[in-house]
């Protein structure tokens, strides 16, 4: 059908009126709204749908120009559009057609624009003007809605792509078509298109020792009935190495369960393998060496038991531990000590069978397991023995530390098994027990474990039980040992600890003294013997002859490692009374193995309050003298081996200390005597102080007190009690 539009009322109104009447039957039920436009862009008419879709009547439209008034359309982007854009005017511009153009009306009140795909075509003129235009559209709001959704879904499951490690692929099982997405490819070190891409892909790259596994998964997967699945293997990376990979998918079935699609994803797995490898060599290697640590060894010695059991063959546990590590770690530093542990554990490593396990239970402590040394104890324990002699050599040869320190040496306990031994913490504590045999018997050596020694350790546990009673119940009592100068005058005293067991009487501090040391308990009993000590400075204040004692009280290493000692001994004089001028500490050389810095310090703090220090058997370490200048010390007590040697050698010895001690302005305290010969020879090197049996027994507090007090009438001469 061809218009012909024209611009004169005249000839308009009886064209459109015949118009009307044919587009009636026509336009009225075409699924398409229509306008007509003259040459101006005025419409001219319109059908029903139109103004459904338009939302005016038809006398609101007829006559008007779209781009003028209330007119409001959009770009797909939901950008105004240009009235010179709208389809008819572009139609009127250009005398073109405009064909499937997508916009949006948006009415003033609506949260949307509604969308419409346009269709405009020119009328012309028998002599080819143009008369006008034709528009055509139809509302595509749902096909809109349809595409924005779908858009959103693609683009979330991009993103979610790109955010993840997951490699899409696709295998149509009917035509053999197969998908390999481009981050699959890259997963692998390819680019796509390198590699040919067909369903036989990923059995060609695939680890030889998976294929036949996997291969079996796939075959049972497509002829079962399940619809998802997950398989890990391995795929050969460009690179040369292998990417361990998780495959996770859906198959599409027909209705009879027949597989048709094969779809899914796959995940690189190397950075959860490396995590997973970590946290496994955390849980159960020593980050330092590298070796199996304490749990491993448990969990291994449980299966090394149930061996032993089925085969009937012995094995053995070796417990090493190195000789004075602490020390080397004190003075040496701990980046040197953890030098010494690693090279440590390579020698172990080199003295052992492929079969053997090693452990690194923490510290110094290193564990060795050796199995199938024989049908016997008999049998097994040469061969046990023949290892230990050989980790000795190997771990005594010298190491490349920095500073040179003196040689390292280990002490080994072991113990034998076999399938009826006692449990892992048994076979534990058994070699731990005849390694520290070792060594008491000098170190540097090895001992095998006897029933002896779990005796010996179940005694010192009730011990270490019965000291804790003991000291709850303040059981510890103290004792003192006077101190004369060489005219026999009373001039202080020693205070010593003593045990009032309720079951075994009056016990001795070689009794408890060692066991205190090792479980700390030295500390609370030093503390509670000072504190005596220091109630006993303060009753003596009021008497003539024990106010100018000064009273000896020995502290433990234990004791200054805590840096509040100076503040606690302070606290305890202002809480007594006592006079710290009266309070001389006493400490043995094991001091010098501490953190020298630190304890000077808290000595220099005390010594500040007026507190005295003396170094108790001087002369039985072997560096006194090299850091005697270091300590505030006021007095050294020669150590009794050199008092009872009245030989010339230990004549010659003790002078040199004197003469040390005047040099350094320190007085010289002779103890442990026990004869008028040994006496005389103290004096007679020129010692200040003397202590022993032979001048006066250590007594109870009280009976010191009446004894040497004013009112028990106390000598100044020496006696002998």
């Amino acid at each position: 059908m061809r218009l012909q539009l024209h611009r004169e009322d005249s000839k308009a109104r009886p064209l459109a009126a015949d118009l009307k009447r044919r587009f009636d039957d026509l336009l009225e039920h075409l699924p398409a709204g229509v306008t007509v436009h003259d040459a101006d862009g005025c419409i001219i008419l319109v059908n029903r749908l139109a103004t459904a879709l338009l939302g005016r009547s038809e006398n609101a439209l007829t006559g008007t120009r779209t781009g003028e008034g209330d007119w409001h359309l959009v770009h797909e982007d939901l950008s105004p559009m240009a009235a010179d854009d709208y389809p008819v005017n572009r139609v009127l511009r250009t005398k073109a057609k405009v064909i499937g153009t997508v916009l949006g009306m948006r009415a003033r009140d609506a949260a949307a624009p509604c969308w419409m795909i346009c269709n405009a075509y020119p009328e012309f003129d028998d002599d080819g003007s143009l008369a006008g235009a034709v528009v055509c559209f139809t509302d595509c709001s749902a096909l809109k809605d349809a595409q924005q959704r779908l858009t959103k879904s693609e683009e979330r499951l991009r993103l979610m792509l790109q955010g993840s490690s997951d490699a899409p692929w696709d295998w149509d099982l009917v035509s053999g078509e197969t998908y390999y997405s481009e981050r699959w490819w890259d997963m692998l070190g390819y680019r796509p298109g390198e590699l040919p891409a067909d369903r036989a892909t990923w059995r060609r790259m695939m680890h030889p020792d998976d294929l036949v596994q996997t291969t079996a998964f796939m075959a049972e997967l497509l002829l079962g009935r399940r619809q998802s699945y997950s398989i890990e293997f391995r795929l050969h990376h460009r690179a040369g190495h292998y990417v361990p990979v998780l495959a996770r998918g859906f198959v599409l079935r027909d209705a009879d369960g027949k597989a048709l699609r094969l779809s899914g994803t796959s995940t690189d797995l190397t950075e959860r393998k490396q995590s997973e490898r970590r946290i496994y060599e955390l849980a159960y290697f020593d980050p330092l060496t590298g070796l199996p640590n304490r749990r491993f060894l448990i969990e291994e010695l449980d299966k090394t038991l149930a061996r032993g059991t089925r085969s009937g063959q012995y094995g053995a546990l070796l417990f090493i531990d190195l000789d004075n590590f602490k020390l080397l770690n004190d003075t040496m530093g701990h980046d040197v000590g953890d030098m010494l542990l690693r090279q440590v554990a390579q020698r172990l490593r080199q003295a052992l069978r492929d079969s053997d396990q090693l452990a690194r239970l923490g510290g110094d402590e290193f564990v060795v397991v050796l199995e199938n040394l024989g049908a016997s104890a008999l049998e097994a324990t040469p061969h046990a023995d023949h290892v230990a002699r050989k980790i000795l050599a190997l771990l005594a040869e010298p190491y490349e530390l920095p500073g040179n320190p003196s040689p390292r040496t280990p002490s080994i306990g072991i113990t034998l098994f076999d399938g009826s031994a006692g449990g892992i913490d048994a076979l534990l504590r058994q070699a731990d027990l005849a390694m520290y045999r070792a060594k008491a018997d000098g170190r540097n050596t090895a001992r095998f474990f006897d029933p002896s020694m779990q005796a010996a350790a179940e005694r010192q546990a009730a011990l270490d039980k019965a000291l804790r009673d003991g000291l709850a119940q303040r059981q510890f009592v103290l004792f003192c040992q006077p101190q004369f100068d060489t005219e026999g005058r009373l001039i202080g005293a020693e205070a010593l600890a003593r045990w009032e067991h309720g079951e075994h009487g009056l016990v001795g501090p070689g009794e408890f003294i060692r066991q205190a040391e090792i479980s700390g308990l030295i500390v609370p009993l030093g503390q509670q013997v000072l504190e005596e000590g220091c109630r006993a400075l303060a009753r003596w204040a009021g008497d003539p002859l024990l106010g100018r004692l000064t009273l000896s009280v020995n502290v433990s290493v234990r004791q200054l490692r805590d840096p509040g000692f100076p503040e606690k001994v302070a606290a305890l004089l202002a809480e007594t009374g006592a006079s710290a001028d009266k309070l001389c500490l006493e400490l043995t050389e094991s001091v010098f193995s501490e953190n020298m810095q630190d304890l000077v310090e808290r000595m220099e703090a005390l010594r500040a309050q007026g507190v005295a220090f003396s170094l108790d058997d001087f002369g039985n370490g072997h560096s006194s003298l090299a850091f005697l200048t270091r300590f505030p010390l006021a007095a050294l007590k020669i150590n009794r081996t050199f008092v009872r040697d009245t030989g010339p050698a230990s004549h010659t010895i003790v002078e040199a200390i004197v003469a040390l001690a005047r040099k350094l302005k320190l007085e010289v305290v002779a103890e442990g005597l026990e004869h008028e010969s040994e006496r005389a020879f103290m004096v007679d090197c020129g010692c200040d102080a003397l202590q022993g049996y032979l001048l006066g027994r250590p007594v109870p507090l009280p009976e010191f007190e009446r004894r040497y007090g004013a009112a028990g009438h106390a000598c100044s001469t020496t006696q002998v009690t």
